[in-house]
C-alpha cells in the first residue's frame, strides 16, 4: 500500500487470510499504529527518489492510494514510484490505482460513463489525469494488470464535513450535482478490484445517492442540529468560500456505476448517505 492514510487502514480491516501487507509510510512515527494493524512498514519517500529504491520488486500487488502534489498539472510521485517499480526483474503483477472523478470536469449535471472522455478543468484534475496515463503507460510497457477506481466525495461517520456549516459558509442555489461515496466501500472496491478488476479498465466507485450539493449539507446540518448553510445564487457562492472549496463548486455530474456492479460485483455496505446520517440521527451521532 502506497498512500497510508484512512482508506488503506480501513482496507485492513478486509484482509484476506494469507495475505502479507506492506505499507509505505512516510513518517517513522506512523510505523507503531500500521503495525498493531499487522503490516510490516517501510519508511519511504515519494517526493524523494533515492527512498524508494527499496520498493523494487517488494510485492507481487501494489495499491497506489497517494494524491499528487497540491500543484502543477503533472503527477510526479507517480512517476517517481513507477520508476521504482520498474527497476527491478521482478515487477508487480498487479496494480490498483486510485484517482478521482474530477479528471471529468463539469458536466452540467448530466450523467457520466467511464468511457466518456475526460475534460479536467482544473489543476488537480489535471494532476490525476496526468497519473492515470503514467499507469496506463506503465502497465502497457511492462505487462502489468491495472485497474483504476475513480473515487468521488469520500465519507465515513468520522469524517463529514462539519466545519464548513460551522463557518456558515454558502451553497449554491443552482442544482450541483455530487457523488459519494462511504470510505469502507472504497476499502471493500480496493480488494475486490484487485482479483476481479480487468486490465485497463477504469471504475467509478460511488454509491446510489442523488443529492445536489445543497442538499447534501442541509441534511447533514439537520442531523448534526447546525444552522443550514445559506444558499446564494453560484457566483456569490463562489466568491464566499476558499479557492479549493469554489473549484468542487463549479462541477456538476452524476457518475454511472454499472461496472462496479456487474464486473468487480460489490454490495454497497452504505448504499446512500441518507442512510448514514439516518442511522446517525437515531443513534444520537
Amino acid at each position: 500500500m502506497v498512500g497510508a492514510g484512512d482508506v488503506a487502514a480501513r482496507a485492513m480491516r478486509f484482509l484476506p487470510a494469507g495475505v502479507r501487507v506492506v505499507v509505505v509510510v512516510r513518517r517513522p512515527e506512523a510505523a507503531t499504529a500500521w503495525r498493531e494493524r499487522g503490516a510490516k512498514v517501510l519508511i519511504a519517500d515519494l517526493d524523494d527518489r533515492r527512498s524508494l529504491c527499496r520498493l523494487a520488486g517488494l510485492a507481487p500487488w501494489v495499491w497506489m492510494l497517494a494524491p499528487p502534489p497540491a500543484e502543477g498539472t503533472e503527477d510526479p510521485r507517480s512517476r517517481r514510484l513507477a520508476a521504482a517499480l520498474a527497476r527491478c526483474g521482478r515487477r508487480p503483477r498487479r496494480l490498483v490505482y486510485v484517482g478521482t472523478s474530477g479528471i471529468y470536469g463539469d458536466r452540467g449535471g448530466a450523467w457520466v460513463r467511464e468511457s466518456d472522455p475526460p475534460r479536467p478543468q482544473t489543476a488537480r484534475g489535471k494532476r490525476r489525469l496526468a497519473a492515470e496515463h503514467r499507469w496506463r503507460g506503465f502497465a502497457r510497457r511492462l505487462g502489468v494488470r491495472l485497474t483504476i477506481l475513480r473515487a468521488p466525495g469520500i465519507y465515513a461517520e468520522d469524517r463529514l464535513p462539519l466545519e464548513r456549516l460551522r463557518r456558515g459558509w454558502p451553497v449554491p442555489r443552482e442544482p450541483v450535482w455530487t457523488n459519494h461515496i462511504h470510505a469502507d466501500d472504497l476499502a471493500r472496491a480496493l480488494w475486490l478490484a484487485t482479483f476481479r478488476g480487468a486490465s485497463l479498465r477504469a471504475y467509478h466507485v460511488v454509491d446510489q445517492s442523488e443529492l445536489t450539493l445543497s442538499e447534501f449539507y442541509e441534511r447533514l446540518a439537520e442531523t448534526f442540529d447546525l444552522p443550514a448553510p445559506p444558499r446564494l445564487p453560484l457566483a456569490e457562492a463562489l466568491a464566499a468560500v476558499p479557492s479549493a472549496t469554489a473549484s468542487f463548486m463549479r462541477e456538476s455530474r452524476r457518475l454511472r456505476s454499472e461496472r462496479l456492479r456487474r464486473e468487480l460485483r460489490l454490495r454497497l455496505r452504505h448504499p446512500t448517505v441518507e442512510g448514514v446520517l439516518a442511522a446517525l440521527a437515531a443513534h444520537g451521532k
